[in-house]
């Protein structure tokens, strides 16, 4: 079993970007905010270079990779214009998540088992230049196998449909597919996968997700964004890691 007290916190940048970008210009600062993300304890900033650059831009990532101290999570697609960016940076991980112009946010998770030799292909530069390989998917077996044999180092589980559920009210779903991370979580681990997961977790949703040992890191942005404006970035990224802690710890005691 993995050592539960290295639950680690990456805090996504990507809504700084799209308030800047809102207006044009120079602020607020996204590299600014990974700053003070990771004084207030983030272990690891995650920044989403999007086709059509609506929030993230190129000379963000620049700027990243000279100014963080943290190690950078370079969201991208699969396509040959990502795949040469991140191979001039080299950042410390990458992850590859499906993307769709129309789309508001991502809507799931990688169809990995449907292009299993084009994304083994794709990702073995990235791997050889040093970069760690996450794949963005649902709680899904044939994915996460999928995953495991493409060479992959992590994979990331989208939590989207158990945050939706949660803030509809709809407690069937919500449970159903809270199971079903847990069980995936488990399952991916068991494969010799590093598990993350990420996408719509709040102060609400947190601490389940939190709980479980499998899960080495939990990524989140755009909760984190919208509660820095009402009671700024640190206050809030610190009472997630307090809540991520505190149920990591307490998954941590019912297990001793």
């Amino acid at each position: 079993m993995p050592d539960q007290s290295k639950l680690r916190l990456g805090v996504n940048i990507d809504h700084v970007a799209t308030i800047r970008n809102a207006r044009g210009g120079d602020t607020p600062d996204p590299v600014r905010a990974a700053k003070l993300a990771e004084e207030a304890g983030a272990d690891g900033i995650t920044a989403h270079l999007r086709e059509d650059r609506r929030h993230i831009l190129d000379h963000d990532i620049s700027a990243l990779m000279e100014a963080l101290t943290v190690p950078l999570n370079f969201e991208m697609a699969a396509t040959e214009e990502m795949a040469q960016i991140a191979l001039r940076h080299k950042p410390h991980a990458v992850c590859i998540v499906p993307e769709k112009r129309e789309e508001r946010t991502t809507e799931g998770g990688l169809e990995v088992a449907r292009e299993e030799n084009r994304l083994a292909h794709y990702i073995a530069p990235l791997r050889d230049a040093g970069c760690r390989v996450s794949i963005f998917i649902a709680a899904d077996a044939k994915q996460i196998e999928a995953a495991a044999r493409i060479g992959a180092d992590i994979i990331e589980l989208h939590t989207g449909a158990y945050c939706d559920a949660h803030a509809e009210g709809d407690v069937t779903t919500r449970d159903r597919e809270f199971q079903s991370l847990r069980e995936m979580s488990a399952y991916a681990h068991s494969l010799g996968l590093e598990v993350h997961a990420g996408h719509g977790l709040t102060y609400d949703t947190v601490a389940p997700i939190a709980a479980f040992p499998e899960v080495m890191e939990l990524n989140i942005g755009h909760f984190l964004i919208g509660e820095a404006i009402f009671r700024g970035l640190q206050p809030a990224i610190a009472e997630m890691r307090s809540l991520m802690d505190a149920a990591r710890g307490g998954a941590r005691q019912a297990a001793g």
